[in-house]
């Protein structure tokens, strides 16, 4: 008997926007003028309040944060696609799109400062806390589909991601196992930066693409070039169609490039060619975006400057009411740990205070 082909897999990559602002007439997704400026002005809030995040964290006033400077396209095309009916479930690294889910800004802050209620969004909405814990989140976002699912729940889907280090965790091929199994209205969206803290992609992988790991789950897999925002935003607003319209689950691998750090606690300097990562900087989703925009006639060299003077006032008074906020106990946070107050918290709290003197 000889041997017999049962099936074939083919990966497809999509690109739209190239470094310099041009664009696959055929293949643009058309937004129009109010959404792209809302696309664009995310990413740079986004970029900003990464940038006084890491100021503040360098003189103490926020702890560790994972940066997203260079995967600004990633999360926010990727939540301009979302409803009011979707979830949103992240990990650390997506906090454009939870901006663009209403989360003010300094919320940010006050989570990376301890604070549980950083997670809080004003309006509730259909939106998970961070995940710290990598791939943790994601058989979350499966349970929550297949809830949907049992409960016959239309036109909603679920939206959540991970880093290329994070689809080599069990939690991720088991959550995509199963929601190939159950249907479950669920985007993967893996943020391949080439980078799983020092650990480079070719040391994670033998595959040619993250995105194939689909395929073990008998789900649809794209690449997608994720500093090109609009290619984002297309592939995961017709992945999200799909698992809308009960036609299951998609993953979708964004190809970008980490150009900072992993978190603050990083220094990237002593594992990559700092030469190499300044040719990243040129294909960087901002700059592009802008460019295209421009192309475009939707924004001018001065409107651009006015809306990036904007942006920095906005997280400067973000900023402001996060440290106005702080009016409470340093040793605060011990009073929860359980219901009765237990010794040995007692003599941790009593060390942590000593300190504070």
């Amino acid at each position: 008997m000889p041997l017999q082909d049962l099936a074939r897999f083919a990966v497809q990559r999509l690109e739209i926007l190239a470094p310099d602002g041009t664009v696959d007439a055929n293949l643009d997704p058309e937004l129009p003028k109010d959404q792209l400026l809302k696309l664009y002005r995310s990413m740079l809030l986004a970029r900003e309040v990464d940038a006084k995040g890491l100021k503040l964290q360098r003189q103490g006033r926020i702890g560790t944060f994972g940066p997203q400077v260079g995967q600004e396209a990633v999360s926010c095309g990727a939540a301009l696609a979302l409803t009011d009916k979707d979830w949103l479930v992240p990990a650390f690294r997506e906090a454009g799109a939870m901006f663009m889910r209403g989360w003010p800004v300094e919320n940010f802050y006050l989570f990376h400062r301890g604070f549980e209620e950083g997670n809080r969004y004003p309006n509730g909405g259909r939106n998970l806390p961070i995940s710290i814990v990598v791939g943790a989140h994601l058989p979350h976002a499966v349970g929550i589909g297949h809830a949907m699912r049992l409960a016959d729940e239309k036109d909603s889907a679920i939206l959540t991601f991970t880093g290329d280090g994070g689809s080599s965790q069990g939690d991720t091929a088991e959550a995509m196992n199963f929601a190939g199994v159950w249907k479950a209205p669920v985007v993967f969206v893996i943020q391949n930066n080439g980078w799983a803290i020092s650990l480079p992609r070719s040391r994670q992988s033998a595959a040619t693409t993250l995105a194939q790991k689909a395929v073990a789950a008998g789900i649809p897999g794209i690449q997608v070039d994720g500093n090109d925002a609009l290619a984002v935003y297309r592939s995961v607003r017709d992945a999200l169609a799909r698992a809308r319209a009960g036609d299951g689950p998609t993953v979708v691998e964004a190809v970008s490039y980490r150009l900072g750090v992993h978190t603050t606690s990083d220094d990237p300097s002593k594992y990559r060619d700092e030469e190499a990562v300044k040719g990243e900087w040129e294909k960087e989703p901002i700059r592009r975006l802008s460019l295209h925009l421009r192309k475009l006639g939707v924004l001018t060299e001065l409107e651009d400057e006015d809306l990036r003077t904007a942006v920095v006032q906005e997280v400067a008074e973000a900023t402001e009411r996060f440290e106005a906020s702080l009016d409470h106990p340093p040793d605060e946070p011990f009073h929860h740990v359980f219901a009765e107050p237990h010794y040995t918290i007692e003599e941790q709290r009593q060390e942590f205070l000593k300190w504070q003197r």
